[in-house]
């Protein structure tokens, strides 16, 4: 939590300290309950030893959506925007959220609006909560607003999750044959080189070839780990690049079997998204805009950016769209009829819904494909490997018992 430190005065005089607190103004209220009259106060810059360390999100999607489920029905109840953003502030189980929210009722309290306040964290608020937000306030329509943002941010965590558990298990199973291949190159092989060497046999060429590798891995283990330590690394650096990434992502979306799992997730999202803005009566340009900021693709968002300046030129949303692979008929021809009825924003909830069940149907299809073949890999890797031992070992046998 964020350390304050003051300057006030108290009734035995002039008093200089340091308080911990969530926000500068929960700190005046603890000193003022302390009989301090605070004459300045300043916030000690966080130390690398000292601050909150968060990977990714700060706030965990689950606690986000609660929160704007819970703010939503407080709303509704007739609750003060201020009072709400306090009470929330004080129930919710993220720590990071708790102090957002504080600083938002602060702002709050001095006047702000709501998507003012909560624009100064973007980490947390997203351009697409601030800008449906800002649209809901206009309309006096904020309860609705919050509800469609937890809708939106529900169905977004679902098909991530469906998409991180078809990707899942297949890279948990490549680890562990990949463990057991070191296991029995490293530590099981080599007890057999000797034996091997003793008997002066002529060995099959799939057991030079396993010896071989043994040897290679016992003295080159190190070659492995820096292989996986680079690549991860170049992932993470292409990732953060604009050019490499849609270079990436366009690998990713043309990979066979899982290119079009992730192809429908993107055109799920984007569309869920769109649909979620215009709903909101955020303004089409802008809507698309802020869609193409927070799209995970780079080949998608592009496609967006042409889009817009279709638009903009006064064409056809879908002109861009399709002349790209990446967006099926289906999608081109139901936001063309949206665009032509005007009910652009429902067609896209259909399209989102329509790619949303298909992600679902996808996924579980894959991994019942998936599990028996990476099975099937794995025994035939170990097999391949007892084979190469067992062979000359019959061998030997033979030659004894001659």
């Amino acid at each position: 939590m964020p350390k304050f430190k003051y300057v006030g005065r108290d009734k035995s005089g002039k008093r200089e300290g340091a308080v911990i607190s969530a926000s500068r103004r929960e700190a005046f209220v603890k000193l003022k309950e302390e009989g301090v009259r605070v004459l300045q106060m300043d916030e000690v810059p966080e130390s690398i030893f000292t601050k909150d360390i968060t990977i990714g999100n700060p706030v965990k999607l689950r606690d986000f959506v609660v929160f704007l489920r819970q703010f939503s029905t407080l709303i509704r109840a007739g609750v003060p925007v201020v009072e709400a953003t306090h009470v929330l502030a004080n129930q919710t189980e993220s720590k990071v959220l708790k102090r957002s929210l504080l600083d938002v009722e602060e702002e709050l309290r001095q006047g702000n609006s709501l998507s003012t306040a909560t624009a100064k964290y973007p980490k947390i608020f997203s351009a697409m909560f601030i800008n449906m937000i800002k649209a809901g306030e206009a309309s006096g329509a904020i309860d609705d607003t919050l509800d469609r943002l937890a809708t939106q941010y529900e169905k977004q965590n679902e098909t991530k999750q469906k998409i991180i558990s078809a990707l899942t298990y297949p890279m948990v199973l490549g680890v562990i044959a990949i463990a057991v291949v070191i296991f029995l190159l490293v530590g099981v092989v080599p007890t057999f080189v000797a034996m091997f060497a003793d008997f002066s046999a002529d060995l099959p060429l799939i057991t030079r070839f396993v010896l071989g590798a043994s040897e290679w891995m016992q003295v080159f283990w190190w070659v492995i780990l820096l292989f996986f330590a680079l690549f991860a690394s170049g992932i993470g650096f292409a990732r953060k690049q604009k050019q490499s990434k849609y270079y990436l992502d366009y690998f990713l979306l043309r990979m066979p079997i899982f290119g079009k799992l992730l192809q429908k997730a993107s055109i799920a999202r984007l569309t869920r998204t769109l649909s979620s803005l215009l709903t909101s009566s955020v303004p089409i340009l802008q809507a698309i805009s802020i869609v193409e900021k927070i799209a995970e693709n780079e080949v998608i968002a592009r496609v967006l950016e042409e889009a817009r300046g279709s638009l903009e030129k006064g064409e056809s949303l879908t002109t861009p769209m399709k002349a790209h692979w990446a967006f099926p008929p289906l999608v081109t021809q139901m936001i063309s009829i949206g665009e032509s009825t005007g009910s652009l924003d429902s067609m896209l909830e259909k399209i989102a819904d329509f790619y949303e069940k298909e992600v679902d149907n996808a996924t579980d299809r894959l991994k019942s494909l998936i599990e028996p073949l990476m099975i099937v890999v794995l025994a035939v890797i170990v097999g391949t490997i007892v084979t190469s031992i067992l062979v000359p070992m019959f061998d030997i046998f033979n030659h004894i018992q001659s």
